[in-house]
């Protein structure tokens, strides 16, 4: 090998991996956390789920993605011959960590009050978002030219309102004097682009600045947010936990498994899709990456690690521009991989968790939720915001549907089902529960199918607004969208105002022939769009 060739040889570790390292691992670690903090504050799991079964898996699953990529990343930079070739960023997907627990498995345990099998379900949905996502491989491109980039984002926007925005924001004002002193560092340092001084991460200076207050406040006898004994209580689950494959995800009855397609699908294709904006956002930085491995990746880790016992898709990440700006190469990657495996398989987010205050952790995912929302209007053409409002409302339909149901289980009230007095009484109080319950049935898949009927409109596609009208229609037929339940004929008002959409769009496309305006069956120009990366 000459001397040009050896200069260009790809290294495992460059000055500027510890840049990189430090900030994709505190991201990586803070999902971690916080999906810990959702299995056991919100799902109900208990602690030996939690710590010997759902993170030892992520301790496989995980690593092994970054540890991919970093390997594709080293692969590519010996092919071309160069040194400056960054690894795609890989982690927990935060929508899908929300909305698994906020959709799969907290409705299981308020219907049942048995956290296992929500837990169950949980994996079921992950092992089917996996498999959707590896279907990807083939039907991605297609799916990517047919629908509107405006629908797919404007539906995950509603996701990351209602469920992943909302709560955090009410429980940082509950606790302002820490935690709205924490969002106002991440808006400076992560929206304003401030630089902190001596250069601390802004995630870092949240952590360890809510963690002190937090210790103060209780030392002080301000609050009892931490609790003292929980410190030594964790360390007691400080020690080795080994993943293991078990078929957890096969004993469930298959009449609790169909209802979950409902919003596996859309995500699954959410996923392949977003995978494929990340690949070329890294080629647009220089780094070309093939799709079908990428999708591979993500879709084994999802099958991975719901086969060893956790309910949470990894994907790729987006921002790889940003993780090469920082001077990341292979390494911060290979690293992260390591340290994430640590931290799984020795319980040490069990410790973290008692020391760092949830109200510190809180503003990141509201600035998550944030970004993810403003992302839908900033990747899009101006004239499809409508559409992408529209396919916000069945997300917060769903959400506040519930809200009311969570504050009538509170008084003592039955939910499963609600009874039609009570029904009525908050019709009457101005409170509309069954169009809330029509509306946010499937909310993931129906604000999908709204906000691509309305992209359509406002480009007088009329031909493919009807595509998407029948489609809406048969969906709403057997309960995936706009319903409470699945069934034949779920909603029937409902699939006949769809196939009256239908019609009416079938005749304004015959009427653009008649008139000479001509329609046109190309799939639609996603490229005209350009995604904001962080």
């Amino acid at each position: 090998m000459d001397a040009a060739a050896s200069k260009a040889r790809p290294k495992l570790w460059t000055s500027g991996d510890m840049n990189a390292f430090f900030g994709l691992f505190t991201n990586v670690l803070l999902n971690v956390l916080v999906l810990s903090s959702l299995c056991l504050g919100v799902a109900k799991l208990p602690n030996d789920i939690v710590f010997g079964r759902i993170l030892p898996a992520l301790g496989i699953a995980l690593p092994i993605g970054n540890l991919y990529y970093a390997w594709l990343a080293y692969r590519r930079g010996m092919a071309d011959g160069r040194n400056d070739v960054a690894a795609l960023p890989y982690g927990p997907s935060v929508p899908q960590m929300f909305i698994v627990t906020f959709v799969v498995m907290l409705p299981t345990y308020i219907a049942t009050n048995d956290a296992i099998l929500g837990w169950k379900l949980g994996l079921i949905w992950a092992m089917i978002v996996g498999l959707i996502t590896l279907c990807g491989i083939l039907v991605g491109p297609a799916i990517r030219k047919y629908t509107p980039r405006a629908a797919m984002l404007g539906t995950l926007a509603g996701v990351s309102i209602a469920f992943i925005s909302m709560r955090p924001a009410f429980l940082i004002f509950d606790t302002a004097w820490i935690g709205l002193i924490c969002f106002m560092i991440v808006l400076v340092s992560w929206v304003g682009r401030v630089r902190l001084p001596f250069g601390l991460p802004g995630g870092l200076v949240i952590i360890v600045l809510g963690g002190a207050m937090a210790w103060t406040g209780v030392f002080m006898g301000w609050t009892d947010i931490m609790k003292p004994a929980q410190v030594s209580g964790s360390l007691n689950l400080v020690s080795l936990h080994l993943p293991m494959f078990s078929f957890d995800v096969f004993s469930v009855p298959m009449e609790k498994v169909w209802p979950l397609l409902v919003t596996a699908i859309p995500l699954g294709i959410y996923n392949f899709t977003e995978a494929m904006n990340n690949v070329e956002s890294a080629a647009a930085g220089g780094d070309e990456y093939d799709l079908r491995y990428v999708l591979f990746a993500d879709g084994l880790g999802g099958v991975v690690g719901a086969l060893l016992g956790s309910p949470f898709p990894p994907a790729v990440y987006i921002g790889h521009p940003g993780w090469k700006a920082m001077g990341g190469r292979v390494g911060y990657s290979l690293f992260t991989g390591i340290f994430v495996s640590i931290v799984c398989f020795f319980g040490l987010a069990a410790f973290l968790l008692s020391v760092v205050p949830l109200v510190a952790i809180l503003p990141i995912l509201l600035f998550i939720g944030l970004v993810i929302g403003a992302q839908a209007f900033q990747a899009c053409p101006r004239r499809h915001a409508p559409a992408i409002v529209l396919a916000l409302v069945p997300n917060i339909a769903e959400w506040a549907r519930g809200q009311i149901s969570g504050t009538l289980s509170a008084a003592g009230v039955s939910t499963h089902p609600i009874p039609p007095d009570t029904i009525k009484a908050l019709a009457n109080n101005g409170v509309v529960y069954h169009g809330m319950e029509l509306a946010g049935g499937g909310a993931v898949l129906a604000g999908l199918m709204l906000g691509a009927i309305a992209v359509f409109v406002i480009d007088r596609r009329f031909n493919w607004a009807a595509v998407f009208a029948l489609f809406a229609a048969a969906l709403s037929y057997f309960g995936f969208i706009n319903g409470s339940h699945l069934a034949l004929n779920a909603s029937p008002a409902v699939s006949a105002a769809y196939f009256m959409a239908f019609l009416l769009f079938s005749f304004l496309s015959w009427r653009q022939l008649k008139d000479g305006e001509g329609i046109s069956w190309a799939p639609i120009d996603n490229n005209e769009e350009s995604l904001v990366h962080q």
